[in-house]
């Protein structure tokens, strides 16, 4: 789930960097789906 949702917010940033809307916004949500990837990382669930 966290990973969609990172998924998602790098999206967003992408289209805001394309289309230089949003400001330091664009930026945080960068940051936001940076945390939320190491999170998900750090958590690990493992899939046999």
């Amino acid at each position: 789930m966290l990973l969609i949702i990172a998924l998602v917010l790098l999206v967003l940033w992408l289209l805001g960097l394309i289309g230089s809307i949003g400001g330091s916004f664009i930026h945080l949500l960068l940051i936001v789906a940076v945390i939320l990837v190491v999170v998900h990382l750090v958590r690990g669930k493992r899939v046999l």
